[in-house]
């Protein structure tokens, strides 16, 4: 009897070892894969707008280079420097470094492509496979589905059905509403692009000093990074300061460039170092203007609007970007006619 008993306890025993649960481990720890993510954001974000930046810092020297070169199809390393043009007070080139410009403009612009290309396709694929972290990873609960999603087909026979939060399961009347929503954001990101690219690619060049050590090349490219500067630091800012109103953005933006092409008219400013400090402001409210657009729709938008408010939203600085270039190409010419 007392092997029997001692038998069962230690049967007892067994069934409750297995009962208890073992504890399981995190698959990852999420602070670290918080970090991960953050810093693989900001270094894809870095690398989508660099080589547009370089193009267009790069823009007047490009279009001094080709002044000097005619038709050859390279550029010189080094070449001497350009006279002023005594013709106009602005020392214009033939062709305006706004976005839209001619086919010239369009053909040098090409020649920075294979050093974008060639300093971007090894830091890409490094941020992407190495520092952000996939979904299924972080979720302990998700292994099942993301093995019967790893097994889906390839090619479908049929299409696949839309998810309730997807924007292609809204009707073209809720597309209408929430569209007719975003209008309160739209309209003052278009007039920021509209008035901050106006004043670079429009009035950058034209902004030109002569009591000054600089050349004309180096006062534009200054006013380039001081420009993407101010842009990089606000949109970096906004865990500390977060704009619910981004109208005043596009009213103080319309403000600076009334104020600069006034300058470019009558020439009133006694220095560059004055430009230097309004053109690093504009680059600050444009960049607010662009981060606090999309948190304040990623806030205030439902769940099954949110992709399609956010996508429809980024026509923005495409159309004040093409707007701006439309207006800064005649203005240019008209400017540079002026004795």
């Amino acid at each position: 009897m007392g092997g029997c008993a001692g038998s069962r306890r230690r049967l007892s025993d067994s069934e409750g070892e297995e009962t208890v649960p073992e504890p399981r481990l995190p698959l990852l720890d999420h602070q670290g894969a918080h970090w991960k993510n953050a810093v693989g954001f900001w270094l894809l974000g870095l690398c989508n707008n660099f080589s547009y930046v370089v193009m267009l810092s790069a823009a007047h020297d490009i279009l001094s280079h080709e002044r000097t070169s005619g038709n050859q199809s390279h550029v010189d390393p080094g070449p001497a420097p350009i006279p002023h043009n005594s013709s106009s007070r602005f020392d214009c080139n033939s062709v305006s470094t706004a976005p839209p410009g001619s086919c010239q403009w369009d053909l040098c612009c090409w020649k920075l492509r294979p050093g974008c290309l060639f300093s971007f396709c090894g830091d890409r694929p490094v941020c992407y496979f190495l520092l952000l972290t996939s979904p299924e990873a972080q979720d302990p609960g998700g292994e099942e589905e993301a093995e019967s999603s790893a097994r889906q087909p390839l090619i479908r026979t049929e299409a696949p059905e839309s998810k309730p939060g997807s924007s292609s399961s809204l009707s073209l009347r809720e597309r209408w509403t929430v569209f007719k929503g975003l209008l309160w954001y739209i309209v003052p990101l278009v007039v920021v692009y509209f008035a901050e690219y106006f004043i670079n690619q429009g009035l950058f060049e034209l902004l030109f000093f002569r009591n000054t050590s600089l050349s004309h090349a180096q006062q534009y490219r200054w006013y380039q990074m001081l420009y993407q500067a101010g842009v990089f630091a606000s949109r970096s800012s906004l865990r500390c300061c977060h704009i619910r109103f981004t109208w005043a953005l596009a009213l103080l933006q319309c403000l600076n460039l009334a104020f600069l092409l006034a300058d470019v008219w009558f020439g009133f400013l006694p220095s560059i170092y004055f430009v230097f400090l309004i053109i690093l402001y504009e680059g600050l409210l444009g960049g607010a203007a662009y981060v606090n657009t999309f948190h304040n729709i990623a806030l205030e938008t439902s769940d099954e609007h949110r992709e399609f408010a956010m996508a429809t939203t980024c026509i923005s600085d495409t159309l004040g970007i093409s707007l701006s270039g439309l207006l800064a190409l005649p203005l240019h010419d008209f400017l540079c006619q002026l004795s």
